[in-house]
C-alpha cells in the first residue's frame, strides 16, 4: 500500500506534476475507502469497538515494522484456510445453489467486485458476518455442525482474522497519515503524541463512514469501478503510453518489451485495449451499476443501520377480535 501512494512520484519524474496530482488523488481516495472496508469487513455489531482498536494505528511511527506484521498476517490467513479446508473434509460442505445475474445491474456489479478484488487487492475478504454466532466468514462454507460446535481452533480462526483485519487497516491507512502530515507540515515532528493527535482527522472520518455506510458489497463494487479502474489499470497504462510515445524514449528504455508480445507495437496495443475496455466496462457500465446498487441499499436499509441485510423480524399475527354478544330481543 505504501507503493500505491509512492508511485505518484514516478509519474512526477516522468510526466510532470499534473500526472502526479491525479495519481495521488486517486490513490488516496482508493486507500481511504479501502480502510473503510476493513472496518466494515470485521463484524457489523462490532464496528464501533473494532474502529476504536484500529484508531490506535495513529501511534505507528513508520512502515519499518510492517514487513514482520505482513508475514504474520499471511500465517494467520494460512491457518484459517487450512482449518476450513479440514473442517469441510470432516463435516462436508453446504450445498448452496446460485443463480446467474438476471439484470445488467447485477452483472456489472459482480464484474466490478472481481475487478476490485483482483486489481486493487486492498481488502481481505475473510470477514466474520457475525462474531457472536461466528458463522461462515470466508469463501469456503462449512456445515452447521462446525458452527454450532465451535471448538478452540475455530475461535483461534476468528481472533486471527480480526488481527489480520487490524494489520490490513494499518497498511491502508498509514500512507494516508503520511500524506496528511506532509500536507499540514507535521511530517518532521518528533513528538509521537503530537503526530498521533494530528492523524485523528484522518481516522475518525473513516470510522464514521464505516458506521454510516455498512454496505460491504456495494462499496466494494463502487470502489472497484470508480477508483480501482483508474489506479490499477487506466492510469498506469496511459502513463506507459505517454512515457514511451517518442522513438528516443523507446530506444533509451532500460527494458524492451518481449518479442512474443510484439515489442513496442504489441505493448501499446495491449495498453490501449486495457484502457478502452476498463473505461467502458469497469468505469462506465460498472460505475452505473454500482451507483444504482449503492443508492438501492441506502433506500432499503437506511443509514446507520444496526443490522445490514438481516432478515426482517417475523411479526406475530394479532389475536382475533372478540365481539361482545349482542342481545337482539325487542320489547313490545
Amino acid at each position: 500500500f505504501f507503493y500505491n501512494v509512492k508511485w505518484f512520484e514516478v509519474l512526477d519524474g516522468l510526466l510532470g506534476k499534473h500526472w502526479r496530482n491525479v495519481g495521488l488523488a486517486f490513490n488516496c481516495t482508493f486507500l481511504l475507502f479501502g480502510s473503510v472496508l476493513q472496518l466494515i469487513a470485521c463484524a457489523m455489531t462490532w464496528t464501533y469497538i473494532f474502529g476504536a482498536c484500529c484508531a490506535t494505528t495513529v501511534f505507528i511511527h513508520s512502515f519499518h515494522n510492517y514487513r514482520v506484521w505482513s508475514f504474520l498476517g499471511l500465517l494467520m490467513t494460512t491457518y484459517t484456510a487450512w482449518y476450513l479446508t479440514n473442517a469441510s473434509i470432516l463435516h462436508g460442505q453446504l450445498v448452496m445453489l446460485y443463480s446467474g445475474p438476471s439484470k445488467l445491474v447485477l452483472y456489472f456489479t459482480g464484474a466490478t467486485n472481481i475487478l476490485y478484488t483482483f486489481g486493487g487487492h486492498a481488502v481481505t475478504r475473510n470477514n466474520a458476518c457475525d462474531v457472536e454466532a461466528a458463522e461462515v466468514y470466508v469463501y469456503l462454507p462449512v456445515c452447521d455442525s462446525v458452527r454450532s460446535d465451535a471448538d478452540a481452533a475455530f475461535c483461534v480462526c476468528v481472533v486471527l482474522m480480526l488481527i489480520h483485519q487490524f494489520i490490513t487497516f494499518g497498511f491502508a491507512c498509514t500512507p494516508l497519515y503520511f500524506v496528511w502530515e506532509k500536507l499540514i507540515g507535521m511530517h518532521e515532528c518528533q513528538s509521537m503524541c503530537k503526530r498521533a493527535a494530528a492523524r485523528l482527522p484522518v481516522v475518525i472520518p473513516i470510522w464514521f463512514l464505516a458506521i454510516i455506510f455498512p454496505f460491504f458489497g456495494p462499496i466494494n463494487s463502487t470502489v472497484g469501478s470508480l477508483l480501482a479502474s483508474f489506479t490499477v489499470n487506466i492510469i498506469p497504462a496511459v502513463a506507459h503510453i505517454f512515457t514511451f510515445r517518442s522513438s528516443a524514449a523507446r530506444e533509451n528504455s532500460v527494458e524492451q518489451p518481449p518479442r512474443f508480445l510484439g515489442r513496442w507495437t504489441g505493448a501499446f496495443t495491449i495498453n490501449a485495449f486495457i484502457v478502452v475496455w476498463v473505461f467502458i466496462v469497469g468505469f462506465g457500465f460498472g460505475g452505473w451499476a454500482s451507483m444504482i446498487n449503492f443508492v438501492h441499499q441506502i433506500d432499503t436499509f437506511r443509514l446507520f443501520t444496526k443490522c445490514y441485510q438481516c432478515p426482517p423480524p417475523v411479526m406475530a399475527s394479532p389475536p382475533p377480535i372478540s365481539h361482545p354478544h349482542v342481545n337482539h330481543t325487542h320489547s313490545l
